[in-house]
């Protein structure tokens, strides 16, 4: 496991993860505490494609895609499944200490005082994590899926990037409404206490899937 803790979490992407979120507080202005999660979900997409778009690519890129040919399935999905896991592990912490950064830089107001029915801000916060769980296993898994297909970690990043500009459109938002992959960032403000939005969030769980089942078939294709 520590191996894959020094594959999975090098200095270098840790520290980055880290200052771009401190950035993102800091320069993203929000007035309300329930713009915090408008603000943050299309951010945590970029930061994850980019932060795991090289967990299958790392064996090509560090020349082990010999050796790597030789192990069996079984320890190749469960090498690429712990990766993922620790790395969206990682970025769910960094989320959950930037929802509070931005109490601390912006000091917003407290929605829960302007509309009791949304429930506490404790709630909310949850309710947050929740959608930055899925939205981060999402991205994850898909940005290595592309990555996977075309061996390049330019060509995950890329594929996901192109995803993130249509969903991230107001075309997109009028379009798709609560079945957006940004369902949570394009939720109702007037109808605080709904969940529709989780209409989104179970079409990424879905997607997660279908591609999960696929990884078997890819990686015995490419390598």
């Amino acid at each position: 496991m520590m191996k894959e803790v020094k594959i999975s979490l090098p200095f270098y992407k840790t520290a980055s993860a880290l200052l771009f979120i401190v950035i993102l507080s800091l320069i993203r202005g929000v007035s309300v505490s329930y713009e915090i999660g408008a603000a943050m979900e299309p951010a945590m997409a970029i930061l994850t494609t980019a932060f795991c778009a090289d967990t299958y690519v790392q064996e090509i890129t560090g020349r082990r895609s010999e050796v790597w040919r030789l192990y069996p399935m079984k320890d190749k999905l469960c090498a690429i499944g712990a990766r993922l896991l620790l790395q969206q592990g990682f970025l769910l912490l960094l989320a959950a200490a930037g929802y509070y950064l931005f109490f601390l830089f912006q000091r917003p107001r407290l929605f829960s005082l302007m509309q009791p029915e949304a429930g506490s801000e404790i709630r909310q916060f949850m309710i947050f994590l929740g959608a930055m769980a899925v939205t981060i296993a999402f991205w994850s898994v898909l940005s290595n899926t592309i990555a996977c297909i075309f061996r390049s970690l330019w060509f995950g990043i890329g594929g996901s990037l192109l995803l993130w500009l249509m969903a991230n459109s107001s075309f997109a938002k009028k379009l798709l409404g609560p079945r957006n992959v940004f369902s949570y960032a394009y939720r109702n403000i007037a109808d605080a206490g709904g969940f529709g939005w989780l209409a989104g969030k179970g079409i990424c769980i879905a997607l997660c899937a279908v591609m999960l089942l696929l990884l078997p078939t890819l990686l015995k294709k490419r390598g």
